[in-house]
């Protein structure tokens, strides 16, 4: 069975985390200015030499306005590539924790997120994803690109997983286009379980063009419409990363530790 043939999805999804946001980025001005500092002078600088970036479809970003940047999520380094050959600033949401921590560490982490443009957001909410989903319209409304991972956590093993449909949510309510970023190689870059990323691979991104959703207009919240629209979104990453999919959500296939088998394969199996 192909890719192709392999894609379906037919379950309706949510956001993974009970998340609840609690401040913005746009707000520090310091954080701001860092962050081009960083990007332009400090590290952006090494990380274009070290890793060389190849990136095909820059052109289908559009200079202003809003759109969501949905991206397939293989590595830790997907947070730091994508701002970086982007030349607008991405937002991003990130757990607390990495806002909260204490000592040198907590102290890098959270600089290190807040500079990269991240919302912290506290996973222990009971309205998370539509608090959530409230942050991203909130930067969408403001003209600004939005940055998610429809699979809601890490690949395990370098496939890409079913999508969670709250990326169609905040592309039906607010309008604006996905453009689908893939990470082609970030897998051979980072493998799962490195804390670093090698330094005898050049990392690849394609950028696809932006998809519309505008015929699906005043339907947010049905359940099938936003399954559709995050399967349209899945199968983009799939053609432009040309990872093998998997049609069952990664956080499952991590929590029974077989990455790339369903719970439903591995019944047959027994």
């Amino acid at each position: 069975m192909d890719r192709a043939e392999n894609f379906s999805g037919h379950v309706a999804g949510h956001l993974p985390a009970s998340v609840r946001c609690l401040r913005s980025w746009s707000t520090t001005g310091e954080a701001h200015v860092l962050y081009w500092v960083l990007k332009w002078i400090l590290i952006g600088p090494w990380l274009r030499v070290l890793w060389r970036p190849k990136v095909e479809g820059l052109e289908h970003i559009p200079a202003t306005g809003p759109a969501i940047l949905a991206s397939n999520h293989v590595a830790f380094i997907d947070s730091v590539f994508l701002p970086l050959i982007v030349h607008r600033p991405i937002r991003f949401m990130a757990k607390s924790e990495y806002f909260t921590g204490k000592g040198l560490k907590g102290w890098l982490s959270r600089v290190f997120f807040t500079t990269v443009g991240c919302v912290p957001v506290d996973r222990a909410g009971g309205r998370a994803a539509r608090a959530a989903l409230d942050a991203g319209k909130k930067v969408l409304e403001e003209g600004k690109l939005w940055g998610m991972y429809p699979e809601g956590t890490r690949s395990p093993d370098g496939q890409l997983y079913r999508g969670k449909t709250g990326v169609a949510r905040l592309a039906l309510e607010s309008g604006v286009p996905v453009i689908p970023c893939a990470m082609v190689n970030f897998h051979e870059v980072q493998p799962p379980g490195a804390k670093l990323p090698r330094l005898n691979k050049r990392v690849q991104i394609r950028i696809g063009a932006p998809l519309d959703f505008s015929r699906y207009a005043g339907m947010a919240g049905d359940r099938f419409v936003e399954r559709s629209v995050t399967d349209e979104i899945m199968y983009n990453l799939m053609e432009l990363s040309g990872q093998e999919y998997v049609d069952v959500y990664a956080a499952k296939v991590k929590k029974s530790d077989k990455p790339g088998r369903s719970p439903k394969a591995e019944s047959a199996a027994a």
